[in-house]
């Protein structure tokens, strides 16, 4: 026989949902902004993690000093879970550029955070041990418990980021677990001490978070002012990045995850060093592909050339690729090459999008962003270079953009060194880019680099025939260096590129 559950335990088991997903999704939003506003994404999820989980275990043990009036310590846990958690990100963003020590502040919340959800399951099951049998009563609360936790999981990379950001989704999921108080409050009112104090307590929690809530986007408006040294003329968090887009008098300026990736005083230097030595150098260049570049500026030096017929760009984000090509004044600066007929844009992972590739590419760009973090270092592996291998032919000629040969001299060798492992001919060199200093990039084919075959289109600002083979030689200070190549394995990329600028960002 079935045993019913209760209308009033079935609340509390309910709460029990509730709060393992707002429980989940609070770890979530701090790794997320931690990977936003420190970089390296592995590194800040694995500790922001590995401090929760401490810290729930710390709570957790906690929970044994409280025996009496639970319900009423239950309902004030989960309004304070509510209020710290649902403040944490905007708090976060707000003394970035600000606090000594961001770092103690951003694992304090966490912890704080921790300790207090890891307190929640065990005042609940001791609430609840008197109404079940232990095995219903374990299982019973474990089960709505992961079920949250899936909710979580599912709902914050697909819904919650991309439409609410990370300062919303704090707050509504702080409201959440006031609500959670307030219900039960009331539910069990004869059984709760102070139930009207903490009933007033919860109804300005809520008051506060649904303010911060409201004031989301300002919050977001004046922190990347702060952080930023151009007034922010354009900020949106996609499920892979924070895109940010600042102004001045002189240029206009991107960053993703707050890393510079172009100014437009100088992104020509850049762009026409990436594109115009291997179209100079290719054989052919009837078909050719970029990987990464959705900003669109690689397409535009390659639609310079008019014998090129087909262009196909892979970029992991499509919130990128619409940016460029809808706003009039970014697609002014890649000259509308987003809508060209001859460029088909493909938003997919280029890893994955590569094994299913069955068209064969003259030439091929990789401009992904620098190896900063596990997911990124991938696409520099000799798995992925091997890959990329199918879609091309003998005579193709590739470029990677490769990091700073004078910041980061042994990373950017080890993508030499990873092009060679997999049987490229490669051919290393830099330019200097006002915005970023010297920066690098290795040219390679499958039968190696023979000689010029194509003339340069008119108009170039900066890159010349004449100019290539100084690019190509390389000062003591940024010579090849012993490395070992990339491997999925491994990834011993990553390391040398935090290593290095670790070094020079301190």
């Amino acid at each position: 026989m079935i045993k019913m559950v209760r209308p009033l335990e079935f609340l509390l088991l309910l709460s029990v949902f509730i709060i393992a997903t707002c429980g989940l999704i609070y770890e979530l939003v701090a790794g997320t902004l931690a990977s936003y506003l420190l970089g390296d994404s592995i590194t800040q999820f694995s500790t922001i993690i590995g401090a929760y989980l401490f810290s729930m275990g710390i709570g957790a043990y906690l929970s044994r000093f409280f025996r009496r009036e639970l319900l009423s310590w239950f309902i004030q846990l989960e309004i304070l879970v509510g209020l710290i958690g649902g403040i944490s990100s905007a708090v976060l963003f707000l003394v970035f550029e600000h606090a000594a020590s961001f770092r103690l502040v951003l694992y304090l919340l966490v912890g704080l955070t921790g300790i207090l959800v890891g307190l929640e399951l065990p005042l609940l099951m001791n609430i609840l041990k008197n109404r079940y049998a232990f095995r219903d009563l374990v299982s019973r609360v474990f089960t709505f418990d992961y079920i949250g936790a899936l909710l979580a999981s599912i709902v914050f990379p697909l819904l919650l980021v991309p439409y609410f950001g990370l300062i919303r989704t704090s707050c509504f999921f702080g409201i959440l677990n006031v609500v959670v108080a307030i219900v039960v409050c009331v539910k069990f009112r004869e059984e709760v001490k102070w139930a009207r104090y903490l009933q007033f307590k919860a109804v300005g929690v809520i008051v506060l978070l649904t303010g911060i809530f409201w004031w989301a986007d300002k919050i977001m408006t004046f922190s990347e002012s702060e952080a930023f040294r151009d007034p922010v003329i354009f900020s949106h968090s996609s499920p892979y990045q924070r895109i940010v887009i600042t102004r001045s008098k002189l240029d206009l300026r991107l960053y993703l995850n707050g890393n510079l990736q172009f100014s437009s005083v100088d992104e020509y230097r850049y762009h026409e060093a990436l594109v115009h030595p291997a179209m100079m150098y290719s054989p052919e260049h009837t078909r050719v592909l970029i990987l990464g570049g959705g900003d669109g500026m690689a397409a535009r030096e390659i639609l310079k050339y008019p014998d090129v017929e087909i262009i196909t760009l892979v970029d992991l984000d499509p919130s990128m690729t619409r940016l460029f090509r809808q706003s009039s004044m970014l697609a002014e600066l890649n000259h509308h090459s987003l809508q060209s007929p001859k460029l088909q844009v493909i938003n997919a992972d280029a890893f994955q999008w590569l094994k299913t590739n069955k068209t064969l590419y003259d030439v091929a760009f990789v401009d992904f962003p620098d190896p900063g973090n596990y997911a990124v270092g991938k696409l520099y592996t000799t798995a992925f270079y091997r890959q990329l291998r199918h879609s091309l032919t003998d005579s193709s000629v590739i470029v990677v953009q490769s990091t700073s040969p004078f910041v980061a001299p042994k990373a950017f060798w080890c993508v030499d060194a990873t092009l060679h492992d997999c049987g490229y001919h490669t051919q290393a060199y830099h330019t200097y880019v006002p915005s970023f200093g010297e920066w690098g990039y290795v040219m390679a084919s499958p039968t190696g680099l023979v000689g010029h075959h194509h003339s340069l289109p008119a108009g170039l600002r900066y890159f010349a025939a004449d100019v290539f083979p100084q690019m190509c030689q390389f000062t003591a200070d940024m010579a090849k260096r012993p490395v070992l190549a990339n491997h999925l394995n491994n990834q011993v990329l990553v390391q040398y590129f935090e290593d290095e600028w670790g070094k020079y960002q301190e």
